[in-house]
């Protein structure tokens, strides 16, 4: 089936980022749609109060009388007609506001940060009518046809449910003022609203949840195009085979260079290996000048014994030595003692033991 190319493999991070910086996100419109008319809605219900003055004076203006037939002329009509517009926008001007900044915070809320010049460029293969026809008479252009359909459905439903269960207050307009029965008309338009808008939510999280499967699915990868990723992101592994060698003989031929250089070599005995170097002619503390573990810290010793550089057995102080010091680091004080201790031994073996050690102690002052 491998070799078919079937896409069995969730999509990797750099597929993700890659298909992201192409503008290609899960998100749902139901979602944003949703969310802009719950804003909308909120909006209207804050803004009621001067949404209601700005008509009650433009009503004033136009039917108080304050222009009698006889001044009517196209100046009086443009400036009253000014004002209208006037009035309309600056009500209407923070709703709109408003909408915008629900409208962005829903697509934020879906995809986040994303600016992408790619989905607007122009392609061809976006002006295709064969391709026009098979996104709309497709498999998928069907099912979000009929998904949308029955949405529509349940909505038109669900508004007929509501409205039935406000016929009495329905029946009771006639016989109530002009403002009463306003007040009670947007109290079920509100109602109305908020209850189609909770549905809508309700589809929407459903929907984005679906879309966001459905993204995953449509960029997933075979094993083949992992494998490539791979070896594009690593590089080819014959040569990345070739520079771990290559670093390997590096690092030996530094090892085989400094170890016959080394005043004793401090082990595990068999985890780690620690070379320390001290300069009796300097002022500075005894070095680390080579260390490794496991098959580099037998390659140390092996090296030691042929140059016969004393090998000392301290577990505590290798393994010390192995986290904390960085090769070509001074010792930190607290292993003064202990390197101290280590090199006088090595020293009384050689011989060398008290022009070093007066060394080591002036070093330490």
């Amino acid at each position: 089936m491998d070799d078919l190319g079937e896409r069995t493999e969730a999509p990797t991070p750099k597929k993700l980022t890659d298909a992201r910086n192409k503008g290609q996100v899960p998100k749902s419109q139901d979602l944003s749609g949703a969310v802009l008319m719950l804003g909308g809605v909120v909006a209207l219900i804050v803004l009621a109060p001067m949404i209601g003055s700005m008509f009650e004076r433009m009503l004033r203006t136009m039917l108080g009388g304050n222009i009698s037939v006889d001044q009517l002329s196209t100046a009086s009509i443009q400036a009253t007609s000014m004002l209208a517009v006037y009035e309309v926008m600056r009500v209407m001007l923070p709703v709109l506001l408003i909408v915008m900044a629900v409208a962005y915070a829903a697509q934020f809320m879906q995809v986040g940060f994303l600016i992408s010049s790619d989905p607007i460029l122009p392609k061809f293969s976006k002006l295709s009518p064969i391709g026009g026809i098979k996104k709309i008479y497709g498999r998928k252009g069907i099912a979000k046809a009929v998904i949308n359909t029955l949405k529509l459905v349940l909505l038109i439903a669900v508004s007929i449910l509501v409205i039935r269960s406000q016929i009495d207050t329905i029946s009771t307009l006639p016989m109530l003022t002009a403002v009463m029965a306003t007040t009670a008309i947007l109290q079920m338009v509100i109602v109305i609203a908020f209850i189609l808008i909770v549905l809508l939510l309700m589809l929407a999280v459903i929907d984005y949840i679906f879309q966001r499967w459905q993204f995953m699915q449509e960029n997933k990868m075979t094993k083949q195009q992992v494998k490539e990723e791979r070896r594009n992101m690593e590089g080819d592994p014959l040569l990345k085979g070739k520079r771990m060698q290559m670093a390997r003989e590096i690092v030996m031929q530094q090892m085989a260079h400094q170890v016959p250089q080394a005043d004793v070599i401090v082990t595990n005995p068999t985890h780690f290996s620690v070379a320390i170097k001290y300069d009796s002619s300097g002022t500075g503390a005894p070095k680390v000048t080579v260390k490794g573990a496991d098959l580099m810290a037998f390659r140390i010793r092996q090296i030691a014994q042929t140059n016969k550089i004393p090998i000392v057995e301290r577990p505590p102080l290798a393994r010390a030595l192995y986290w904390g010091v960085k090769v070509g680091q001074e010792i930190s004080a607290e292993h003064y003692e202990a390197v101290a201790e280590l090199l006088a031994y090595v020293y009384r073996m050689d011989g060398k033991a008290q022009s070093r050690m007066e060394k080591m102690e002036s070093a330490k002052v």
